[in-house]
């Protein structure tokens, strides 16, 4: 397993941090992921997803829409508007690369989202796994994959549905469960 910082963090919740990806455009009430995420975990999980969000609006509202949660992990999910603002992909990376910084400084754990898939922004699969790498952040690859082509997983051409979003949901929480796990074991022989 990758070592990550802060899996040892006292936080109380998940906080589910992105664009209209978290938020759940295109999904029935109660339809997002961070909705399906909720029912896998005994944690909290906090929808912090705002639609057409860049990186540079979200640190804007990472104080008041995250750090003051009570963060165990932040799952942070952007690039999208990012790319179709033709924002520089070196202002996307250190934004992220900032919020990774104040997420870690509160004592919470990241995950970082890739949405790539195939060869719709590939530019940021690899940019991203580097810096999770440089950070000792969860990585979460490639998570529209399979999705973005499957029509009855989709609400429009980007879009997922109630039932994308459940498929979302199932990676996500595969890949952040190991890490959740060791976090309520070392709280139990901490107690």
């Amino acid at each position: 397993m990758v070592q990550i910082k802060n899996v040892y963090s006292k936080g109380k919740s998940i906080v589910c941090f992105g664009d209209s990806i978290t938020f759940g455009y295109g999904a029935d009430p109660g339809g997002d992921y961070c909705s399906a995420l909720a029912k896998m975990t005994t944690f909290e999980v906090i929808n912090a997803g705002i639609d057409g969000d860049t990186t540079t609006e979200a640190l804007k509202r990472i104080d008041s829409d995250v750090l003051s949660r009570d963060p165990l992990l932040v799952i942070v999910e952007f690039g999208g508007n990012d790319f179709l603002r033709k924002v520089p992909e070196e202002v996307t990376l250190n934004n992220m690369r900032e919020m990774i910084d104040k997420i870690h400084a509160k004592g919470a754990m990241v995950a970082v989202v890739d949405i790539s898939a195939g060869m719709l922004l590939k530019q940021y699969y690899g940019a991203f796994r580097n810096l999770t790498r440089e950070k000792d952040a969860i990585f979460i690859p490639r998570l529209l994959s399979g999705i973005i082509t499957n029509p009855s997983l989709k609400s429009d051409f980007i879009h997922p549905n109630s039932a994308g979003y459940n498929v979302i949901a199932h990676r996500i929480y595969r890949i952040i469960l190991p890490y959740l796990n060791r976090n309520i074991l070392s709280g139990e022989t901490r107690s």
